[in-house]
């Protein structure tokens, strides 16, 4: 049996493979998984994505399953509590913006009945459906990532610049950014 033909960067790692098959470039609409998504960007920022698949499970852990309404309530005491966890990433200030956002995002909830329709008013609803031939085509921001990161950052977000703000946007379906003869994109 031929091997699926993927987009280079999940390599042949298990974990990346996985989510680049099920999670990338696929839409998501659920607030939490929204949060959540936009977590682990921020979380990533400087380091390999592979490093935060890893310490998923644990970031879903020691972030109440990446609950906004509960993330917004961490205090200087849990946030301690969070920099001592050996299962996720330990940056004070990547830990401190989750709960910042946790609250920005409650903001847009309240405001907007709901993130995703806040987020997904950017495109119309409809993913922007790219059509990159090979990894060099992908953009590593666009003037829409550029856009929202600025709306994000007036609202009170932290680790939203347009690179984060485009990998979001690729992880969470807004962009589908896979290769021409990726597997996925056939779908």
């Amino acid at each position: 049996m031929r091997e699926k033909s993927r987009c280079p960067w999940a390599g042949d790692l298990p974990l990346y493979m996985d989510y680049h098959d099920n999670e990338w470039g696929r839409p998501v609409h659920d607030d939490n998984k929204l949060f959540e998504m936009l977590i682990l960007e921020g979380m990533q920022a400087g380091l390999n994505w592979v490093t935060v698949l890893k310490k998923r499970e644990a970031f879903r852990e020691a972030f109440d399953r990446f609950d906004p309404a509960r993330v917004a309530l961490y205090n200087e005491e849990k946030i301690q509590e969070l920099l001592g966890n050996e299962g996720i990433i330990r940056n004070r200030l990547k830990v401190a913006a989750a709960v910042t956002n946790a609250k920005a995002f409650l903001d847009i909830q309240k405001e907007y009945g709901s993130f995703d329709g806040f987020l997904w008013a950017y495109v119309d609803g409809t993913p922007i459906i790219n059509h990159p031939k090979n990894m060099e085509e992908i953009p590593a921001a666009t003037p829409l990532a550029d856009q929202i990161s600025r709306d994000l950052k007036k609202r009170g977000f932290r680790f939203v610049g347009p690179t984060i703000v485009y990998a979001f946007m690729q992880a969470t379906g807004m962009v589908n950014d896979h290769v021409a003869d990726c597997f996925v994109r056939q779908e």
